[in-house]
């Protein structure tokens, strides 16, 4: 499946029906006097969060989206049907913004949640809205009115808690293929990964916890080069980041660097985003070395470094207790901050 996180449609709600000018004319009513129903509202249009959905591939192929219109009026005071409401589907995690102006409209981050982006017309009156003392045959209606139109802009950002991050080869691929059932691309050579993979990750408890790989970066990429401009987006949601380091490079210290330069660089917070720093592939270096290159590291982030083979699931486990405890701790400060905020 081909994996699209960015998408611009048109939409377009259903135009309102007509009144209609008809008078009530049955053998034993008098004077029935006018009886033009009003028209029926136009269709809205609508988008849901589906969590079944992981992309936004559909909307590469269809970009315009018109609801129902509503039915006129009808006589005896009818009202017309109103349109029917569309409702497109859309993966959690999507932002949806106003293409010309870039206001933010909604963001769909729970399955079902909905979104109104088009309101459809309300419907016009018949003439038995204008019966007055005055006028007692009134031949005067409306029309319905337009639905809205709006161009939108639509962006998808993974709904992950853990995102891990590294150059490209720092064995983020192997990670999280270890950690979860995912089965990311996996190859010797730079940017083998070009899309984010999700998988979940289970905790002691039996609960679920989605892992994000993000597509390597490199220097550069805040501002657009390689891949990771366009998948740095994917780690705002994120609650934690395991800084993954390949240990065996020429120079630890630099990639480690141009990673947190990137973040920084990006802004939206995530240069303030708790992190987990981890040396990868501590199978091809010798112990003395390891432990030198570790404190090196560590003096470098400013805090604690893990040792970690996704290759030989050396380390693992010290990692994913690193990052429950973080997870609930964090856990901890939104509910308070929730709790006084209210």
């Amino acid at each position: 499946m081909q994996f699209i996180d960015q998408a611009r449609i048109g939409v377009q709600a259903g135009r309102g029906g007509d009144g209609i000018v008809t008078f009530r004319r049955e053998k034993y009513v008098p004077a029935g006097g006018p009886s033009g129903g009003d028209g029926g509202r136009g269709g809205d249009v609508w988008l849901e969060a589906d969590s079944n959905l992981q992309t936004l591939l559909d909307f590469k192929y269809k970009r315009q989206f018109v609801a129902t219109e509503g039915r006129r009026g009808g006589p005896n005071r009818a009202t017309g049907a109103s349109g029917q409401p569309l409702i497109i589907k859309v993966p959690c995690g999507t932002e949806v913004r106003d293409l010309a102006t870039t206001i933010l409209l909604g963001d769909l981050t729970e399955h079902g949640q909905r979104l109104l982006v088009a309101a459809g017309g309300r419907g016009g009156l018949g003439n038995a809205h204008y019966l007055s003392n005055r006028n007692r045959a009134p031949e005067k209606y409306t029309e319905g009115r337009d639905g809205e139109v709006w161009n939108l802009q639509m962006e998808l950002k993974l709904l992950a808690e853990v995102g891990i991050i590294g150059l490209p080869n720092a064995g983020k691929s192997t990670l999280i293929s270890v950690l979860s059932a995912a089965r990311p691309k996996i190859a010797d050579y730079p940017f083998t990964t070009l899309v984010p993979n999700l998988g979940v990750v289970r905790r002691p408890s039996g609960d679920g916890t989605v892992f994000a790989d993000i597509p390597g970066l490199i220097a550069g990429a805040a501002q657009g080069a390689g891949l990771g401009h366009d998948f740095l987006r994917h780690i705002e949601r994120t609650r934690l980041l395991i800084h993954l380091v390949d240990a065996s490079t020429e120079d630890v210290l630099r990639d480690l660097t141009v990673v947190e330069g990137e973040l920084a660089a990006y802004g939206h917070g995530l240069n303030e985003r708790p992190r987990i720093v981890a040396l990868n592939k501590i199978e091809l270096l010798l112990d003395e070395d390891l432990a030198e290159l570790q404190q090196r590291v560590a003096d470098q982030c400013g805090q604690p470094v893990l040792l970690v083979s996704a290759a030989t699931s050396q380390g693992l486990d010290p990692l994913l207790g690193a990052v429950w405890r973080e997870l609930d701790r964090r856990k901890e400060v939104e509910a308070e901050a929730l709790a006084q905020s209210s």
